[in-house]
């Protein structure tokens, strides 16, 4: 099929890929965590990060927070095929929600250096209130915790004084106010 001249084809808008945070409860039993990854891994999906912790002893209840990304009706999908599986009680859109979440994460950091790197890499670490956990007369390991992009401005400042090695939690939310999720 031809084009007429000077015309251009019609371009067809690309869906916008939303990040979402969502809080699941589930039984705290053995395979309910395979099976929610299940899902996202059997239809595609992506996780960006993902916690997993008992939150309600006495029920046997742990919540499950997973950060994706994806389209608008890729987003609506993902909840309601988890809210199909037999183990989920409650599946909570904390970004759709219209009250903010609060999300932080946790990363402990390494860094080697002497001198003035050494110097810098306490200063830096002061500057985002980040805690020493350990010291050597070559390294430190910082424990830094807050919202995902200043873990990211830590991580990304570190490099240029000696990092080593990143290990980080993954983000965990809740919203505000005084109603559960």
């Amino acid at each position: 099929m031809n084009q007429p001249i000077g015309i251009a084809p019609a371009l067809q808008p690309e869906e916008v890929q939303e990040r979402h945070t969502l809080s699941v409860l589930v039984d705290n039993e053995p395979g309910v965590l395979a099976r929610v990854i299940g899902l996202f891994s059997g239809r595609g999906y992506n996780i960006d990060s993902l916690t997993v912790s008992e939150t309600e002893h006495e029920r046997g209840l742990s919540r499950i927070t997973i950060v994706t990304t994806g389209t608008p009706m890729v987003i609506e999908q993902i909840k309601n095929q988890l809210a199909r599986l037999v183990p989920v009680h409650r599946v909570a859109d904390l970004t759709a929600d219209s009250r903010d979440a609060i999300e932080r994460e946790l990363a402990l950091v390494k860094v080697r250096g002497r001198g003035e790197e050494r110097l810098e890499a306490l200063r830096l670490a002061q500057a985002f209130n980040a805690r020493t956990i350990d010291a050597t007369l070559e390294s430190f390991v910082f424990e830094v915790t807050g919202a995902t992009a200043d873990i990211e401005r830590f991580v990304k400042l570190m490099a240029s004084v000696g990092l080593v090695e990143v290990s980080r939690t993954g983000i965990a939310a809740i919203t505000r106010g005084g109603e559960t999720t």
